[in-house]
């Protein structure tokens, strides 16, 4: 790895579930991997669709508090979902939780990993 980059590992999020890092410094930015409705065990979260939302805001919560940054510090979030009828659901969390309203994109996508409805990623200053 760069001399410039660095992984960031929160062990109260959901830990990696493939190869790759829950976030990498570079740059003055934190880049958070896609984080799923999963426990910090990775045990996948049951309940609604907000309820669910509010998992994978927590996971990049704490994985930005590791990094030494903060939600408020988001620049840019992609939201992933399998299903666009859960968009309002999705949103009335999303909106408690990134009040000072980074940009963002919400797509539908055929699938999630492990069969998640909702993954979120973002792009955080430091």
């Amino acid at each position: 790895m760069s001399a410039n980059m660095s992984i960031i590992s929160a062990k109260d999020a959901c830990p990696p579930a493939g190869p790759y890092s829950q976030a990498i410094r570079a740059n003055g930015q934190i880049f958070v991997s896609g984080q799923i409705p999963a426990d910090s065990s990775a045990n996948l979260v049951e309940g609604n669709i907000g309820a669910k939302t509010q998992v994978c805001c927590d996971n990049i919560k704490a994985i930005l508090t590791a990094a030494g940054s903060s939600v408020d510090k988001i620049v840019k979030v992609n939201v992933f979902l399998t299903d666009m009828a859960n968009f309002a659901e999705m949103n009335a969390t999303y909106e408690k939780f990134f009040v000072h309203k980074p940009a963002r994109s919400c797509v539908a996508v055929h699938q999630l990993p492990k069969g998640v409805p909702v993954e979120i990623e973002c792009i955080a200053l430091e």
